[in-house]
């Protein structure tokens, strides 16, 4: 998606990770109306090696998940993945990042998630009901955010 706005400008707005993630502490149809917390370590996610961690529940079950930023590069790349066993419904174990290259009109921004389906269970069924389609709302959602921020009054969809 094209970010109007530098590299650098960009980064900084998706290194928040609080900002980054707003989307999972809103309900809405793909959260099932529920909605996530969002902590981070003293890096803030910032940092090589730092953690964060969303809790919430959906449909009456605990969720939560716990990442760690696995790849820092500012003011280009950054990814994340999951320690443990991620307690969620449609996807499993994941990595996730962005890059951003330098444009003529600012930047371009790919937001990226790789996941495997969660390991059993009728959460096995539904990530391949509903995982694909999670997956493909929260990259688009990030992407769009970021875009959003720098464009005053313009309105973007899904990328």
């Amino acid at each position: 998606m094209q970010v109007a706005a530098s590299p650098e400008a960009v980064f900084r707005l998706l290194d928040d990770h609080q900002r980054l993630a707003a989307h999972m502490e809103k309900p809405s149809l793909m959260m099932a109306g529920a909605t996530m917390h969002i902590d981070t370590d003293a890096r803030k996610g910032q940092a090589l090696g730092s953690v964060i961690t969303l809790t919430g529940r959906v449909l009456g079950l605990h969720l939560s998940v716990t990442e760690q930023v696995n790849e820092y590069a500012p003011p280009l790349r950054k990814a994340w993945e999951t320690t443990g066993t991620p307690q969620l419904l449609v996807i499993g174990p994941y990595r996730m990042g962005f890059v951003l290259t330098p444009h003529e009109t600012g930047s371009q921004l790919r937001v990226w998630i790789d996941y495997d389906a969660p390991a059993g269970g009728w959460s096995r069924w539904l990530s391949r009901l509903l995982g694909r389609s999670y997956a493909r709302w929260c990259v688009q959602r990030m992407a769009a955010d970021a875009a959003q921020a720098f464009c005053g009054d313009c309105t973007h969809g899904n990328a």
